[in-house]
């Protein structure tokens, strides 16, 4: 397969970042709200700290195989046939579940909330018409875009964070474990499984990055950066709206936007929001279907993964005005098929090739103390 390219570490912390907010912008805040009600901020933090546990999980693997991918490890540690297989349906239902999701959550905001008179299908072509574009540009090209839109979805997230604080009220919070700890633990999972458990296709990308010490440090800063921004959307949410309007809003940082009025001067710039979403989803799609045509390009071998984008971009297009056929089905497979299946692919399975690494090195000592 034809060189990937290298990025710095810098580079790899933005794109983590960029992809830990991803499509949890939109649906975490609502979801967290209406399992754990006022305190799904207690949640969004016990999720972060879970984040840390993952991160080192990840890392750790890296640290064991460094510059090779997840397929090449899985590959490694199950033996071709196997590792292949394993492999291919790992990247076959992650394809279906992940991105196809992420680009119906773009098609129903932008069909619902700013273009209701567009169709949805052109709408989600337009948007994979760009991610398709990025991913063949390859990923230095999409590591040098995320050093150009970072600094625009900071300046953004910055500027609504001050001017929805007005907005606070500190009796949305109260009483402080109403319910006590039992729906901190789902909302913590619900939160996890969106940002963190995902994660895990990164090793997909980690290997690109031209310095193995400085991967694994800007993996986890890139990942904890993002948790803390989506814990603090989260905040804002139960203070701005409440755990009720939260809970009952599709996109409720959009309804945040909405309640921005400073005078007669300054109001109406959900728009702007709308912007630092786009740059969010922009970027879990494309590195979705990077690590995805990386992955379908090694496991079969090929050389050049450059001609499976365009297919799987359309075939990406018809599955994302399916997948969900109305918003309470997709309210409950995200509550829960995803959580499981996240669980399954971003903890059970590292840990499971940790253990026969584990397992591997203690047969391949026993074999040398038995020749010795």
């Amino acid at each position: 397969m034809s060189n990937q390219g290298k990025i710095s570490g810098r580079q790899f912390m933005l794109l983590t970042t960029l992809f830990t907010i991803g499509s949890g912008i939109l649906v975490i805040p609502s979801g967290m709200a209406f399992i754990a009600k006022q305190d799904a901020w207690i949640g969004a933090l016990v999720g972060v700290g879970a984040g840390f546990f993952l991160v080192w999980i990840y890392n750790t693997m890296a640290t064991l195989y460094p510059q090779r991918t997840l397929v090449e490890i899985i590959e490694t540690l199950l033996g071709k046939w196997l590792g292949k297989t394993v492999s291919l349906l790992l990247i076959v239902t992650l394809f279906l579940s992940g991105p196809s999701s992420v680009l119906y959550d773009v098609g129903n905001f932008l069909s619902t909330q700013i273009m209701p008179e567009t169709p949805v299908q052109s709408l989600n072509f337009l948007f994979v018409f760009i991610v398709v574009m990025g991913v063949r540009l390859g990923i230095e090209t999409l590591a040098r875009s995320a050093e150009l839109l970072f600094p625009l979805f900071i300046f953004f997230f910055t500027l609504a964070c001050i001017l929805i604080a007005p907005k606070f009220k500190i009796e949305n919070v109260q009483p402080v474990f109403e319910a006590g700890i039992g729906p901190i633990w789902p909302a913590a999972l619900s939160f996890i499984s969106v940002l963190f458990l995902p994660q895990i296709i990164l090793l997909m990308i980690l290997p690109t990055v031209n310095r193995t010490d400085k991967a694994r440090k800007a993996f986890f800063y890139g990942s904890m950066f993002g948790g803390l921004i989506i814990s603090v959307i989260v905040v804002y949410s139960i203070l701005a709206l409440g755990p009720e309007l939260t809970a009952r809003s599709l996109f409720p940082t959009y309804v945040l936007a909405r309640k921005i009025s400073i005078g007669n001067f300054l109001q109406r710039i959900e728009a702007f929001v709308a912007v630092m979403w786009f740059i969010s989803l922009f970027f879990r799609i494309t590195i979705y279907l990077y690590a995805i045509v990386v992955g379908i390009a090694q496991i079969f071998n090929l050389k050049d993964y450059r001609t499976l984008i365009l297919p799987l971009g359309m075939i990406m297009v018809m599955m994302s005005v399916i997948i969900y056929p109305n918003v309470p089905y997709q309210i409950t497979w995200d509550g829960t098929a995803w959580v499981s299946y996240t669980l399954s692919i971003g903890l059970i399975l590292p840990l499971l090739l940790l253990c026969l690494h584990g397992i591997r090195k203690l047969w391949s000592k026993k074999k040398k103390g038995d020749n010795g």
